[in-house]
Parts: structure tokens; C-alpha cells; sequence
């Protein structure tokens, strides 16, 4: 693995080590005596979306193992005025040891890793968001064993970043994954036969939580879209996990998170206090993940 671009890219084998590693460094962090991979490197944050879980779990996760890191927004860099990724690139290949990029546009992050000599991390772009979806699956690991056969059910905006790489996950672990949205926020019929075609889109929320292993929602109103606010959350409030939506599942089903959460809206109040527990883990397992993509591109 020289990159993490996307899930889509990946393959079940490395998507197992990532999980492998994951668990390992979460068992041995705070203990003296560990693997430092990234000394001596120096890693830079380029953010052009705030963030307060990917820019904090990043810079723990670099410098738990062993390196130093430079963050950076879009108001810092000359790329923000005119510059060209290509030739960022190419400059910071020549001082720096890998680079998390946040973004919007999915082909920017792709034009540094063509360009640059390396290794380039997506820490979410409006396409994909597969460091949070590395994290989730070890977290459905964690408390429910086996990922294979496991049904996952998305609720709210089907189309999102996080629904998406959901989509190449579930197809490459063999998961069942059902999406309930309604029609403008379902996934594009490409992308879902993209994907491998094992996917239920749904309209009926209560249909698709029926015998779930795991409920997960993401919050309605991103970041570029809040001018939307008021239509996305007329439109997405049959689509809440709410105390229903939890009945309808299999019992001993978890409830997923990936924060920030704005109870009353995605999801029920209620529904979120009875399942911090899972979803403060899920939170905390975006260090472990991360860690153990940046330990695999270390030895790249």
C-alpha cells in the first residue's frame, strides 16, 4: 500500500491488515516498549475542512509513533492562490515524509499522490471518507466479531462521502449493506453497480432496520451545505434512528455514529445516550485505524 486514496482501491487482504495492526497498536498503547515507525518523520496536515476527530486523532496517532507533524490550512499555502497541486506536490515531497490531506474535490488529493514521491493519506473528500470507514469496521469487529454476513443499514443521506465508501467495504468483506434514504439522497445506480451491485436502497427506514446488525447515521447538514439546511432536514426526518428504527433491528444491534451528532435530528436523543458507549468507541478507533495505515505506508 503505497497511498490510502479510497476504499474502493483497497483489497479485503489490506483492508484485514489494517485491522490486524489496529487491534495490536490499541492493545499496546502506553506500554514503554514500541515500535516507533515514523521516527525521524515529519508529516504534514493539509486541511481545507475543520475537523476536530481527524486533525486531533492525526496528530497523536503521528507522533505516538515516533514523528512530528506541520498542519496546515488552505489560507496557509500558496495552492489556495494559484498554485498548482502538481507543483505543491512535487515541493513538499523534497521536506516531508507523507501528507493527510481533508479536502472537497476527491481529484486533488489523487493529482499530489501522481505528482508527489509520497505517501498521501485522504482524510475525507465530498467522494470518500475511508480513514472513518477503516475505523468503523474495526469497531463492528470489536463489539459483534466476524464482519462477514453482517447486515449494516445507512440512514439519512445515502449519497454522502461515508455512504460511499461504506458501499466498496460491505462489497469487498461480504457485509450486507441496506441504505434508507429518500429519492435525491440515494447513491447513483453507477456507483452502487461500481461497487459491486450488493447494496439495497430503500425508501422504508422500519423495512431496512429489520434484523440489522448495526444502525448508522451521519450527520444531515455538511460542511458547504448548510445554506440547504432547512430542505435536507424536512427531507431526512423519516429517515432518523430513532426508538422504532432501534426496535425493528436485531436485538443486541449496535449504533453507529461517526460524529459530530445533533440529537433530535439524525438521531434520537435517547437512541444516542443508550449508545455512547459504541459510538465514543467508533470515535476513539480513528487513532488505532490511523495509526495502523500510517505504520503500513512507513514500510511501503
Amino acid at each position: 500500500m503505497k497511498h490510502l486514496l479510497t476504499i474502493e482501491e483497497l483489497s479485503a487482504a489490506e483492508i484485514g491488515e489494517i485491522l490486524r495492526l489496529a487491534k495490536k497498536l490499541k492493545a499496546a498503547r502506553g506500554q514503554a516498549a514500541r515500535a516507533l515507525p515514523l521516527q525521524g518523520h515529519v508529516w504534514a496536515l493539509i486541511f481545507n475542512k475543520a475537523s476536530t476527530r481527524t486533525r486531533v486523532s492525526f496528530e497523536v496517532g503521528i507522533r505516538e509513533l515516533g514523528g512530528a507533524t506541520i498542519y496546515m490550512s488552505s489560507s496557509e499555502l500558496q495552492m489556495g492562490r494559484g498554485e498548482t497541486v502538481a507543483d505543491t506536490a512535487c515541493v513538499l515531497s523534497r521536506y516531508l515524509h507523507g501528507v493527510v490531506i481533508r479536502t472537497y474535490a476527491q481529484r486533488d488529493i489523487e493529482e499530489f499522490a501522481r505528482f508527489g514521491t509520497i505517501p498521501v493519506v485522504n482524510a475525507l473528500t465530498d467522494d470518500e471518507h475511508p480513514c472513518q470507514i477503516l475505523a468503523d469496521l474495526f469497531t463492528v469487529e470489536e463489539k459483534l466479531g466476524e464482519l462477514k454476513g453482517k447486515k449494516v443499514v445507512f440512514f439519512g443521506d445515502g449519497a454522502c462521502n461515508v455512504s460511499n465508501s461504506w458501499l466498496f467495504a460491505a462489497a469487498k468483506l461480504g457485509m450486507k449493506l441496506w441504505i434508507a434514504a429518500p429519492q435525491g439522497f440515494q447513491p447513483s445506480a453507477a456507483l452502487v453497480k461500481r461497487a459491486g451491485d450488493e447494496v439495497c436502497v430503500t425508501e422504508d427506514a422500519i423495512a431496512a432496520a429489520s434484523d440489522a446488525d448495526v444502525l448508522y447515521t451521519d450527520t444531515w447538514v455538511s460542511m458547504g451545505k448548510e445554506g440547504e439546511a432547512a430542505e435536507r432536514l424536512k427531507k431526512l426526518m423519516p429517515y432518523q434512528i430513532n426508538e422504532a428504527v432501534v426496535h425493528a433491528a436485531k436485538r443486541g444491534a449496535i449504533v453507529m455514529h461517526c460524529l459530530p451528532a445533533y440529537r433530535g435530528k439524525e438521531i434520537a436523543a435517547s437512541v444516542f445516550e443508550a449508545h455512547q458507549q459504541t459510538i465514543f468507541d467508533q470515535a476513539e478507533n480513528r487513532l488505532h485505524a490511523q495509526k495502523a495505515i500510517l505504520t503500513l505506508l512507513a514500510g511501503h
